[in-house]
């Protein structure tokens, strides 16, 4: 849902920041505040793909020498390429390229929580799974995989971050680390062929829908989301990226993915559980707002900011709003991992690392107002959960 603006005639589409002391002042203008924040966003898939490529490669040298070596490079491609694309979540939740309702393949790339039998053995039940089933499906590939993916269930999911992540980890058992799958479960083990046969397909799809989001932002490529987005009346490209950041801020990463695993103590609900991964996912999600409204992309910005934009009408708003999203991001990285850790029965709420958990949680809630008001402060109005 992109909610609309309320704009009052009297506000200019250049905005006007005084200098402080001084009675010449420097311009901030809304389009270039938007093109910045678009040609962020296709800087920051341009290295999202360029580390998923390396995750592709480490996969395919494991899958053709399968080892405990190989397959550690592949897991360490895998936490790498995770972190870029981590930041790019502050893009979603209004409907642009990432998550449109028609062809978006969020579905595709980030589903979650996952039911781990979909795909592969798990504790209990070694013919689980698409990758023990060749009676069902003869033939892996990445036609199945996709029409396979949140078939029958939410949780059905076939393709993605987390399908690679659990064949490379397996189920997370071990109480004090990730997962521990072998390298002989591609060697030797029941379908090891067709298991690999899943772990290059799922990866070679992952490169091609980031393939399509890095195409969809190209500002040099005319005649896509880019030239859509940055031609639109600015007041809704504006609209969308405060959505983006307000919903991601508190709906989505203080409670989807903070606050009901937190709840719940259900690792099952935690969102990279194989690998231990997920303090770092919201380290990620969390600094994916900061770069946003600082305009800190990869490779660096020359425009003029959305934190630029918002000091040109009031400076206050602007200041505790940094200072807000500096202090989520902080709390974020204060959470110790393994985040499982802090999820399980007898664990009391008094203990350090649940209160880390919900610190964070609290300081994300707390900025999402903030976010709201520097909307309306450019006379905006914008709707989070």
């Amino acid at each position: 849902m992109t909610p609309s603006k309320v704009l009052a005639p009297a506000v200019a589409a250049v905005l006007v920041l005084a200098s402080c002391g001084d009675d010449d002042s420097s311009s901030v203008s809304e389009e270039d505040a938007v093109e910045t924040y678009a040609q962020g966003v296709h800087a920051s898939y341009t290295a999202s793909l360029a580390s998923a490529t390396a995750l592709n490669e480490a996969i395919d040298a494991f899958v053709a020498d399968p080892t405990e070596e190989t397959m550690q490079s592949a897991k360490d491609a895998w936490l790498t390429a995770r972190d870029d694309y981590g930041v790019t979540e502050a893009f979603r939740f209004y409907g642009g390229p990432i998550d449109n309702e028609e062809d978006g393949p969020e579905g595709l790339l980030n589903a979650w929580p996952m039911d781990e039998a979909y795909i592969d053995y798990v504790e209990g039940d070694l013919s689980a799974g698409i990758v023990n089933d060749p009676d069902t499906y003869p033939t892996i590939d990445a036609a199945l995989l996709t029409e396979l993916n949140e078939a029958g269930g939410e949780t059905n999911i076939s393709t993605g971050w987390h399908a690679i992540e659990f064949l490379l980890w397996g189920q997370d058992l071990d109480e004090e680390g990730p997962g521990a799958r072998p390298a002989s479960d591609y060697v030797d083990a029941d379908n090891a062929d067709r298991r690999a046969t899943y772990l290059t397909e799922v990866s070679d799809l992952l490169l091609l829908h980031l393939g399509q989001l890095v195409d969809a932002w190209d500002p040099e490529a005319g005649d896509n989301y880019y030239e859509e987005f940055t031609t639109k009346p600015s007041e809704e490209a504006l609209t969308d990226i405060f959505t983006g950041i307000g919903e991601l801020s508190r709906g989505e990463l203080a409670g989807e993915r903070m606050n009901v695993a937190y709840s719940e103590r259900s690792q099952e609900d935690e969102h990279s559980c194989f690998a231990d991964n997920t303090t770092n996912d919201i380290i990620a999600n969390a600094t994916g707002i900061q770069m946003v409204l600082t305009g800190d992309y990869p490779g660096g910005s020359d425009g003029p900011s959305i934190l630029d934009l918002i000091a040109a009408t009031d400076s206050d708003l602007a200041e505790e709003l940094e200072a807000q999203v500096d202090q989520s991001v902080t709390s974020t990285t204060e959470i110790p991992a393994p985040f499982d850790q802090h999820l399980r029965d007898g664990v009391p709420d008094t203990d350090p690392g649940r209160q880390s958990i919900l610190t964070a949680i609290t300081f994300l809630e707390d900025q999402t107002p903030t976010i709201v008001s520097a909307a309306s402060a450019l006379g905006l109005s914008i709707n989070v959960t």
